[in-house]
């Protein structure tokens, strides 16, 4: 029997530094190979030039960033020696994917989620809006019997706000009880009690006068903050909304449009856009922390796309340089460290531009790449007490330390930590801009777009910063900046860095 032949894979080939073929790093081979892709990808019946030598009968080009610049492939596994082997400059990086950096929501645990053909006791109970009473549709309702060991049952509301959970019997003693809203609402937690069978939970309503973490520590933004300044939000795209204002940007998922950079149906990057730049007035709508910026839109995560590839990425965080962006916003990750992102941020860097990063959201784990590249401004996620209800699900990412400067200052239980750490930001329980509305969110995805904005208001007041010339000099300056200005809280490095943008 024949030998089965792989499939096929997707790589990046990226030149022997950067995302560009620039002499003296890349050897002119490597330059003409990348050129005549490009060439091929126009028009794939345009025959190589003498000298270049390649697979073309075993490759396929999809996409490239830059005439000279990396290539999105398509080949078989087998066919990347050969290609190697006649070009060893070229770095050949497997297409890797990266995902929002949003607080998980509690779950069942997978082997105890199975729910038999036939449960004898199930129960059922609604969840009511606390403006009108009417059913909350759609909310994610997870009853745990055993918290430690994440036992118990889930389900999601039906049009009537109604949800059965299978628990076995129609009344049950509970350890913990999460009510999670898609948007409009805060999500609810309650703990230790007995659930019954026809019992009904309120969720509160988002007032946008509330002062949560994020106004609580940026109080009365004047409406010129980050004036002079762009930035660039690499995510799920931003959604029209009468808050935010877009200035421009790109859909660099390949096979989309590439004018596509509105939401992808996931409200992500419209939330971390809006703790940014929304220009809104409480009680009507929201204001972010920089509401003055030049907002630009690339979004990396395709249409029902949960992840976002390296290649996306790299290709994004280009675009965002050629838009003269000076922050990129990525609150995303939780892939593997990856040649092609880290040569996108270099070039950043280079550029006169730097990438701040969500830190990651894996319970106090090692910062997740890219916030963990060296030239990346990783972000923490920090809670107060207070700054939520006492119901809301926030109560429940209270974890030591606690700041010396103030106690009702902590990292969130969810947020990773590291040396990695540069600076933290207010990620726990913030209220902003959603598709359809506002939402409440909670992660290092919302402390990292926090301090972005607080570094958009910070250098839009040092127009000697703004002006120099885009190398890698006035990007160094840009981040001395922000960690010579930050404020210790005193939770330690690992936790904090540098401490918070005041």
């Amino acid at each position: 029997m024949p030998e089965q032949q792989p499939a096929v894979q997707q790589f990046v080939l990226l030149p022997t530094r950067g995302l560009q073929a620039r002499q003296p790093h890349s050897s002119p081979a490597v330059r003409s190979a990348l050129l005549f892709l490009y060439d091929h990808l126009q028009n794939p019946k345009v025959q190589p030039p003498a000298g270049v030598r390649l697979p073309l009968a075993d490759m396929r080009v999809l996409d490239s960033i830059h005439e000279d610049g990396a290539k999105l492939i398509e080949l078989r596994p087998e066919t990347v020696s050969v290609l190697r082997a006649s070009y060893p400059g070229l770095r050949i990086v497997p297409v890797v994917y990266f995902y929002p950096a949003v607080a998980p929501r509690q779950g069942i645990a997978a082997a105890r989620a199975k729910t038999p053909k036939r449960v004898a006791g199930k129960l059922t109970v609604q969840v009511l809006s606390g403006s009108g009473n009417g059913p909350v549709t759609g909310a994610a309702v997870v009853a745990f019997t055993d918290f430690a060991s994440r036992a118990g049952a889930a389900g999601t509301t039906d049009a009537n706000g109604r949800v059965s959970l299978a628990l076995g019997a129609s009344s049950k003693k509970i350890d913990r009880l999460y009510i999670y809203a898609q948007r409009g609402f805060w999500s609810l937690l309650k703990r230790s009690f007995t659930l019954k069978n026809g019992m009904t939970f309120t969720l509160r309503a988002i007032d946008l006068s509330y002062v949560d973490e994020l106004r609580y520590i940026y109080p009365n933004i004047p409406p010129t903050a980050g004036g002079g300044v762009s930035v660039g939000v690499v995510d799920t795209g931003i959604a029209d909304h009468p808050d935010l204002t877009i200035a421009g940007g790109q859909n660099t998922v390949v096979g989309e449009a590439p004018s596509d950079y509105g939401d992808n149906g996931e409200g992500h990057g419209t939330h971390v856009a809006g703790i940014i730049a929304a220009h809104g007035t409480p009680p009507k709508g929201v204001r972010g922390v920089a509401p003055a910026v030049r907002l630009f839109s690339f979004r990396v995560f395709g249409k029902g796309q949960a992840g976002a590839s390296n290649y996306a990425i790299a290709k994004a965080i280009d675009a965002a340089v050629r838009n003269n962006c000076d922050l990129i916003n990525l609150s995303l990750g939780g892939g593997p460290v990856d040649e092609a992102t880290k040569a996108a941020i270099a070039d950043a860097r280079n550029a006169g531009s730097i990438v701040i990063a969500a830190a990651g959201n894996d319970d106090r784990q090692p910062v997740s790449f890219p916030a963990s590249d060296p030239l990346s401004i990783a972000i923490s996620a920090l809670g107060r007490k207070g700054t939520y209800p006492a119901d809301a699900v926030e109560f429940g990412d209270v974890m030591a330390p606690f700041a010396t400067s103030d106690p009702d200052y902590y990292i969130t239980s969810f947020s990773n930590v590291g040396p990695e750490i540069a600076l933290t930001g207010p990620g726990d329980g913030i209220i902003s801009t959603f598709p359809g509305g506002y939402a409440v969110l909670d992660g290092t995805s919302m402390a990292t777009p926090a301090a972005t904005g607080a570094a958009a208001r910070l250098l839009g007041t040092r127009n000697d910063v703004i002006q120099m010339p885009r190398d890698a000099a006035r990007s160094d300056a840009i981040a001395q900046l922000l960690l010579q200005s930050a404020q210790p809280l005193g939770l330690g490095v690992t936790f904090e860095g540098r401490g918070l943008l005041s």
